[in-house]
């Protein structure tokens, strides 16, 4: 399975390739070729484009109509889909109707249903019941079963030594993927689907309740189906404690990894778990974490503890200089981290502030550092910074005693006046994908992203240096690197910058022909301004089309360590803008003019 990096991280989009190609000696096609989709394809979107090409003077039809080509011969079609099975035939014939010339693809592709359907024999969708893994809440915590079943039927369920009836549920809004930002539709919809049940209530007592078991009537006729999971209310005299012992752990808003990121915890973390579900942890503060990154401890009592005096000093590590803040702690706690204008903030949950004591120093980044307690387990540190540009953190327990890193700004030699202005900055450059697993999108005529990003990335590589800078690049050919050493290298050099280059696709939906132009993505807040300044500089230097700035959770911008940004420099979809894309005098100017960029942004952002 081929490892995507750029948008198509963590499921992200819907855009992929079936058939690999060694792009190293890539030879363009001479006769009909069709990029995507490929010969068998299964979609739940609406509609689907046809990205290939042709030689220019002929003719291409789909199912018989007549398809657009550019003058280089390419196409990329949209067509609606039908619920079911569609067939597409895509025709060549050149120009002179020789039938010798006709050349045809035939494209199958099954449009499934966004929503699971009722079954059409009467029964249960058994992947419906609630729980599907074993499941633990606290006593008079809401608890929902859910089930899709035959339609107009009663349903029930019982559990312990309740019964508890299930009603239909008239209106089911459904939520669009999160790729629809990409393609401007993302608006919830409205269904109303027969066959979908629900039913909620709260257990007051701790108790193992077992498998609930879900009963369905429809005149005579009667089935029962226990669910997978079982269901437990946890006992507050039988407290368990985790502690992180991954060296950080995402933390998320639900139990699964289709949920949301927040703050990692760092190793040591401890608190109370307060429910289970499958595989993760639910901890007294809100997050959920994997089973596995953690330890569970028999506990008492909740690990409580308060905080008094906070330090904080200037320390010089990988060539860099960080103020570091020290918070004496009894036990490892939970913490968030929020950054804005010239503020950092940095909350401790589980905590009871005593503090009477701060010392800053002087030759820190650090103007004020306030506290606050929010609520009676919460203490809200509030950093106000010097500089307004924030270069990068670094969170850790050392014992129990946390400590933040934060990152100063580089230090500029004195040629930075003269012809070698990023003296003194160390830049990251990720060229997207590599290898013949990991193609990236492809072009028209099959061309794949992974390598017009490495020849981008080397030309970018090359300019950055004439101007001074130290470039640690992912990859210099056409390597298999996958995500984790990626992500670990940037970590590790824990550079001014770290950018990772990309040229982008769109989910099966998507306007192929229509949609083109520069994109960047940021995650964390250090990296935005960056973001944006960049996109805007090359759209208006290289007066090219503008796809937007996004806030996205891809795995290369989460590092905290630098300002972390993914550009998607055009569309390889694009018919017309793939041939910028692949043109040499073209990448060398974009590789010129990212320079450019990079460079009058950290000379501004460092004043």
């Amino acid at each position: 399975m081929r490892r995507l990096i750029g948008i198509f991280v963590i499921g992200l989009l819907s855009f992929v390739f079936a058939i690999a190609v060694g792009a190293q000696n890539f030879v363009p096609p001479t006769q009909l070729h069709l990029t995507y989709p490929p010969l068998q394809h299964t979609t739940t979107s609406d509609r689907l484009f046809f990205i290939g090409t042709a030689p220019k003077d002929g003719n291409v039809s789909i199912n018989g109509k007549a398809i657009s080509l550019t003058d280089k011969g390419h196409f990329a079609p949209s067509l609606p889909l039908q619920l079911g099975e569609n067939n597409f035939a895509i025709k060549y014939v050149d120009s002179t109707g020789d039938r010798n010339s006709e050349r045809q693809i035939n494209v199958k592709v099954l449009r499934e249903s966004r929503i699971t359907l009722p079954p059409k024999d009467f029964g249960f969708v058994k992947e419906s019941l609630l729980p599907t893994v074993d499941t633990a809440r606290q006593p008079n915590e809401r608890f929902c079963f859910d089930a899709i079943a035959t339609p107009n039927s009663t349903v029930l369920v019982r559990i312990g030594d309740l019964e508890i009836p299930l009603l239909p549920r008239r209106r089911n809004i459904q939520l669009p993927p999160n790729s629809s930002v990409l393609t401007g539709n993302n608006e919830a919809t409205a269904e109303s689907p027969s066959g979908y049940f629900r039913g909620c209530t709260t257990f007051e007592k701790p108790s193992q309740l077992g498998q609930p078991e879900y009963e369905m009537r429809l005149g005579d006729r009667v089935v029962k189906q226990k669910a997978k999971g079982s269901l437990e209310i946890l006992s507050p005299n039988n407290i368990q404690v985790a502690e992180i012992t991954a060296i950080a752990t995402d933390a998320r808003t639900g139990a699964s990894t289709d949920f949301s990121r927040i703050t990692p915890l760092p190793k040591g973390t401890k608190a109370v778990v307060t429910g289970k579900q499958g595989d993760w942890l639910r901890l007294d503060y809100g997050g959920w974490v994997r089973k596995s990154m953690a330890k569970l401890e028999a506990a008492q009592t909740p690990p409580p503890t308060i905080v008094r005096s906070i330090n904080t000093k200037r320390v010089s590590n990988q060539n860099n200089l960080w103020t570091e803040v020290t918070i004496p702690l009894e036990v490892p706690v939970p913490l968030a981290i929020t950054q804005g204008d010239r503020v950092f903030s940095l909350s401790l949950y589980n905590v009871t502030a005593q503090t009477d004591t701060i010392s800053i120093d002087p030759e820190s980044i650090i103007n004020k550092l306030e506290w606050v307690q929010t609520d009676p387990n919460k203490v809200t540190y509030t950093i106000s910074l010097k500089p307004k540009q924030q270069w990068g953190y670094k969170v850790r327990y050392q014992g129990s005693n946390l400590i933040l890193s934060l990152k100063h700004p580089p230090l500029l030699t004195s040629a930075s006046v003269n012809s070698q202005p990023l003296q003194g900055v160390k830049i990251l450059v990720d060229a997207g994908h590599g290898s013949s697993e990991d193609l990236g999108s492809r072009g028209p005529t099959g061309y794949p992203e992974k390598d017009v990003t490495l020849i981008t990335s080397k030309l970018f590589q090359t300019e950055l240096q004439n101007r001074g800078a130290m470039v640690i690049m992912t990859r210099t050919d056409d390597s298999d690197v996958l995500l984790e050493p990626r992500v670990d290298k940037i970590n590790q050099e824990e550079p001014t910058l770290a950018i990772s280059i990309h040229y982008n696709a769109l989910p099966d939906n998507g306007d192929a022909i229509n949609t083109s132009g520069m994109g960047s993505f940021w995650y964390n807040p250090q990296a935005e301004d960056f973001a944006k300044f960049i996109n805007t500089y090359v759209v208006k230097k290289l007066n090219r089309a503008d796809y937007g700035v996004y806030w996205n959770n891809l795995a290369l911008i989460r590092p905290t360590t630098a300002p972390s940004v993914l550009l998607e420099l055009g569309f390889m979809i694009n018919p017309v803008e793939f041939e910028w894309i692949i043109d040499p005098q073209q990448q060398k100017l974009l590789a010129k003019t990212l320079a450019d960029g990079v460079t009058e942004w950290i000379l501004n952002a460092v004043k």
